[in-house]
């Protein structure tokens, strides 16, 4: 596994002016050691080619890697919105774009189907996997509602970006694992590192440490990230 620092997760200070897009680099690669960062489209002061370019040539220089695009609307979003989520995760590197669907109170299921088809074939268009977050009362919930939906959306483009936090205790995570590209674990919660390794043992993917109040502090994040380095060497340890 590899730890990458979602941007979300500082959504707060970011929105306050106390930290901005090209600090949250810097902190990723100093102070935190990071192998990457999770983007989140709320954060981008701009998004014109030249911006984009200087975050992918940024994170290169720090030696960190572009693990996601975060776009928490992208599967309610018009066909013209999500062609440009894609094109900034294109230009970004990231070969990842994650993203929540709709409430079930929002919209229907037909309805929800058709934008996941659309968003499917720009995605393989543009050679950017889409990492499907699950999300209470959405409709991918449960590991149930997350299976309907990968076989009727019926593409190789999508695929899971899994936070065992959000799911139900009858949810079976396990049951996902092989399409699983990206996993969320919450700083909030003191176990999350735990159950993420002893459920996902074998994944070699990006961890995204995230606060899904979006208030992280700096040392928050750096213990967060302390104790997952530390559960990771007792993982590799254990398997010699």
């Amino acid at each position: 596994m590899k730890l990458a620092c979602a941007s979300g997760a500082f959504d707060q200070a970011i929105g306050r002016g106390d930290l901005t897009q090209l600090e949250f680099f810097d902190l990723c690669a100093h102070e935190l050691a990071c192998d990457g960062v999770v983007l989140d489209v709320r954060h981008f002061p701009r998004t014109d080619d030249d911006y984009l370019a200087q975050l992918k040539k940024m994170a290169a220089d720090f030696g960190l890697c572009i693990a996601a695009l975060s776009h928490d609307g992208f599967f309610s979003a018009s066909e013209d919105a999500m062609r440009t989520a894609l094109s900034w995760a294109l230009a970004l590197g990231a070969p990842l774009l994650g993203g929540r669907l709709a409430l079930e109170t929002a919209s229907s299921w037909s309805e929800q189907l058709a934008r996941l088809n659309t968003a499917t074939n720009l995605a393989k268009t543009a050679n950017v996997t889409l990492a499907l977050r699950n999300t209470p009362a959405t409709f991918a919930a449960t590991t149930h509602d997350c299976k309907r939906v990968f076989k009727e959306a019926d593409s190789a483009w999508l695929r899971y970006g899994l936070d065992l936090d959000a799911f139900d205790a009858a949810s079976d995570p396990q049951a996902l694992q092989s399409k699983d590209v990206l996993l969320w674990s919450s700083i909030r919660n003191a176990t999350s590192h735990e159950r993420i390794i002893t459920t996902f043992p074998a994944f070699r993917g990006f961890v995204a440490l995230d606060d899904p109040s979006g208030a992280a502090t700096r040392e928050e994040m750096r213990s967060a990230t302390h104790q997952w380095r530390i559960a990771l060497a007792s993982q590799e340890l254990n398997r010699t």
